[in-house]
């Protein structure tokens, strides 16, 4: 890959853990723990346990890909950004551009999914 690519995706890789780690500040925010009794009702004390649960699921989502962020980011400084994991082979440039965090290639991933849907049918 030319440095030029390199360059591009490090750029959107920064850029997209900036925007988790503000989201982060956000989402902490918001995710106030209330005291039962504080709600007036049971469905207000429901409403507040669903809304701290869907904070957890999507700041470990955040979590998640910002540690692939950061393992590509890595890849770019070591020169290894854009090789497939799998088989060694270069990664596709529209694939990159799609999901500049993919550790596979197309061909690789379409494998490994195959190989979960066979697991998940047994």
């Amino acid at each position: 890959m030319n440095k030029k690519n390199l360059k591009k995706f490090q750029e959107i890789l920064q850029e997209r853990r900036n925007t988790i780690l503000q989201n982060k500040d956000s989402i902490s925010e918001q995710s106030v723990v209330l005291d039962p009794d504080d709600l007036p009702d049971e469905v207000d004390l429901a409403t507040s346990e669903t809304d701290q649960a869907i904070n957890l699921k999507l700041r470990d989502r955040e979590r998640f890909l910002l540690q692939k962020i950061e393992k590509a980011l890595r890849k770019i400084e070591n020169g290894e950004y854009g090789e497939c994991e799998a088989c060694g082979d270069e990664i596709g440039i529209k694939r990159l551009e799609a999901r500049p965090v993919t550790d596979l290639c197309i061909q690789c991933k379409e494998e490994q999914e195959k190989a979960e849907r066979i697991f998940a049918d047994d």
